[in-house]
């Protein structure tokens, strides 16, 4: 089998805005009782929180964090969070049906964060609450001082602002499991008039509206344009969310999953544009796809998990091979989309459909979908060039001609190298690839790094970790070319530097 991708020195395709590597930390299961935060833990600082996780988030190189939710935002009062940890009342959250301690809130998380180099992006409650406690909110973290919230924030200890610079307008307000679900015109009225006050106490921040919670949802593109025409001129990206799974152990549909991916961010693309032309407004809203990730493996399960405990242990999904390689097309394809998603959030990142997992006191340990990432959050860094791709394909039962190649190609000019992800959807046969990278004096194949060999249905567990990439071979360069040999569902990152 052979494959090949083109792409020119000339052919831009969009700016990375390196916010489409951000994940998602939200209070439930043990995202943060017993993922990050576990104060009994011999691996816990003088706060509480985890080196060993800590460490392992720096890695990812992840550049903001989406929280506090998710569901549980819904129900959430954010001045629980915030005060003497020894005066924060315990609630029921509703969404998880879990005892939430509110041991960590604001301070302590946008301190975490701090120390793992992510900004936050912060959600405002448009389920039970509204407009005034928004307000409230963004005055409490990024006001410098003299009013209420800002004198407060100072007196719970922190004297300058937060600066909390991305916000989220609710969470999934569509969906009829969210609390406080609203039909689009209540949304997108609310989520209008939260807007105006949210940026008339800080005109530098921006806003995401929330989109559909998932593409097959019946009201997916109604709902959009009904918000956007209440929101369009106060906002500046609107959500996506999206999960995907192999309940049909179909291997072949599995991979192709990316396609439904890139189907929708580009259906969602047309829905912003047509009502900008409908507006003739000036202004390009982009998109936020601020929950992505693979989610299936413990839908049933969960059920049987006991209610009303501090952080059940919910969706701890263990990630498998195959998961890593839908992994990397699903990376790939928001690089694809990068001109109009500038931010993406792998949902979640520590226990709940996370890549790092943890034991209660215990060891914390790679799951198989964390390298895809860690990859192409360290070296995906510059410019999208556009790749055309030369693969035969073949036909599942939801798309016809899916490629055995997917592939993007990234000038990391800072590094002065040009970095290939690729993934061979090629079930048994090797792939006789080559990458024309026209118009750069290559210089050196830097790294050839592969994720291939492995069953299936492989993980890696707190004792065995071996799903990890590995040296992909020989990858040569012949002027303007790479040639190798790309193995059977594999996963691939070849990076060449140039002068």
């Amino acid at each position: 089998m052979k494959a090949k991708i083109l792409t020119n020195k000339g052919n831009l395709f969009s700016e990375i805005d390196n916010r489409i590597y951000g994940s998602f930390i939200e209070h439930m299961g043990r995202a943060v009782y017993g993922g990050i935060y576990e104060p009994n833990s011999h691996m816990s600082d003088s706060y509480g929180f985890r080196e060993d996780v800590k460490e392992l988030v720096r890695e990812l190189n992840v550049p903001i964090i989406r929280y506090p939710g998710g569901n549980f935002l819904s129900g959430y009062n954010w001045e629980d969070g915030v005060g003497p940890i020894e005066k924060r009342p315990t609630r029921l959250d509703l969404a998880w049906q879990t005892i939430e301690t509110n041991e960590v809130g604001l301070h302590e998380f946008f301190n975490w964060s701090t120390q793992v180099q992510s900004e936050v992006m912060m959600g405002v409650n448009l389920g039970t609450r509204g407009i005034d406690a928004a307000r409230n909110l963004v005055e409490y973290c990024n006001f410098p001082a003299g009013s209420y919230y800002s004198n407060l924030r100072i007196q719970n200890g922190q004297v300058e602002p937060f600066g909390i610079k991305t916000w989220c307008l609710g969470n999934e307000m569509d969906g009829p499991w969210q609390i406080g679900a609203k039909t689009a015109d209540e949304y997108g009225r609310l989520a209008c008039e939260t807007a105006k006050v949210m940026k008339l106490v800080d005109d530098s921040i921006e806003l995401v509206v929330c989109g559909s919670s998932i593409s097959t949802m019946p009201t997916f593109g109604s709902w959009e344009q009904t918000v956007l025409e209440h929101t369009y001129e106060h906002v500046d990206y609107l959500s996506l969310h999206m999960y995907y799974g192999n309940p049909e152990n179909d291997i072949k549909s599995y991979l192709a999953k990316s396609l439904d991916m890139d189907r929708f961010i580009k259906g969602v693309v047309a829905i912003c544009d047509s009502i900008k032309a409908k507006k003739r407004s000036s202004k390009q809203i982009n998109l936020s796809f601020d929950e992505w990730n693979i989610w299936y493996h413990t839908l049933e399960s969960d059920n049987t998990i006991e209610k009303w405990q501090k952080a059940r242990p919910l969706l701890e999904d263990v990630y498998n091979f195959e998961d890593a390689l839908v992994v990397g097309c699903l990376l790939i394809t928001l690089l694809k989309n990068s001109n109009r998603v500038k931010m993406a959030c792998l949902a979640q990142l520590v226990n709940v459909i996370a890549p790092i997992m943890t034991e209660n006191n215990g060891e914390s340990w790679q799951q198989t979908t964390y390298y895809p990432f860690q990859q192409v959050s360290a070296y995906g860094r510059g410019n999208v060039l556009i790749t055309k791709i030369e693969s035969d394909g073949y036909d599942t039962k939801d798309f016809l001609d899916v490629p055995y190649l997917e592939s993007v190609v990234v000038d990391n000019i800072e590094r002065k190298e040009l970095v290939v992800f690729a993934v061979s959807r090629s079930i048994d046969e090797q792939m006789e690839f080559s990458a024309d990278l026209i118009g750069y004096e290559l210089t050196k194949v830097i790294e050839f790094s592969s994720l291939y060999g492995f069953d299936l249905k492989q993980a890696n567990t707190s004792n065995q970790r071996d799903v990890r990439p590995k040296n992909g071979g020989t990858a040569d360069l012949l002027e303007e070319k790479v040639i190798t040999i790309l193995q059977p569902l594999s996963w691939n990152m070849i990076r060449i530097g140039y002068k």
